[in-house]
């Protein structure tokens, strides 16, 4: 004969252990579900990552007694079963939910997720997000799109270093002549400007002294010319006065 002691402290371990090795639990009150019902349930739920077990409230509070699920004994009353989670809680919640819809038998009355309590709504709201995977690829793509902008911005960089350079190589090789000037901050037409005002002084400069020249000469020659006539007059008047002195009968 089995010994009924042995087995309710099996079942009571049980569900300790269940517990401890899961990150949530939800507890559900599965009164007028029919056996085959209650597979299609184990069903959805071990798709979505859960367990679907049926425990005596008895053994269930007695095996959360004293633990971290303690606030699980608010909810151990009438015909109670406890899906245990294993991966994605919203999956499990999500599952028990569109269950439910199809058979409004299943009460989901609250549960716990990594020690914190969740009612009803709670976990309705859980089942409304989307699926921890999802979730995932979200945020993956949320990270991913700056880190696509920042990495084509750094690739623009060096393209547009190359064209600025380029442009400025160009118009380096191609400035004109007066570059000099307008490098000093003068417009090559000032330049020019200035150019001719200092070269026609030098003009003048280089021209008078020729003229000089000329009309130096000029007078010197006639100057020449007119000197020697005078002097022979002067030297033929004195003669015949001389002469006039000196000659007889005076």
């Amino acid at each position: 004969m089995d010994n009924p002691r042995a087995d309710k402290v099996a079942v009571v371990d049980e569900v300790r252990r269940r517990l401890d090795e899961t990150s949530g639990s939800v507890v559900t009150e599965y009164r007028g579900l029919t056996v085959s019902e209650l597979a299609e349930l184990r069903r959805s739920l071990a798709a979505a990552g859960g367990d679907y077990k049926i425990f005596k409230n008895t053994l269930a509070r007695r095996a959360v007694t004293g633990s971290d699920h303690e606030p699980l004994q608010e909810w151990l009353s009438g015909p109670t079963a406890i899906a245990f989670v294993h991966g994605d809680v919203s999956a499990v919640a999500k599952a028990l939910r569109d269950f439910g819809r199809t058979n409004p038998h299943l009460v989901i009355k609250g549960g716990m997720l990594d020690g914190s309590v969740l009612s009803a709504g709670q976990l309705g709201a859980l089942a409304d997000l989307p699926s921890r995977d999802v979730l995932l690829a979200q945020v993956a793509g949320a990270i991913a799109a700056p880190l696509t902008q920042m990495a084509g911005l750094l690739k623009a960089l060096p393209q547009n270093l190359a064209y600025g350079l380029s442009a400025l190589l160009d118009q380096r090789g191609g400035a004109p002549a007066s570059e000099g000037a307008a490098g000093q901050g003068v417009a090559p037409e000032a330049a020019a400007e200035s150019a001719e005002t200092q070269l026609a002084p030098a003009e003048a400069e280089a021209a008078a002294p020729a003229e000089t020249g000329e009309v130096d000469a000029g007078e010197a020659d006639s100057r020449e010319a007119e000197a020697p006539a005078a002097t022979a007059d002067e030297s033929a008047g004195d003669a015949t006065e001389t002469a006039g002195e000196t000659a007889p009968g005076d």
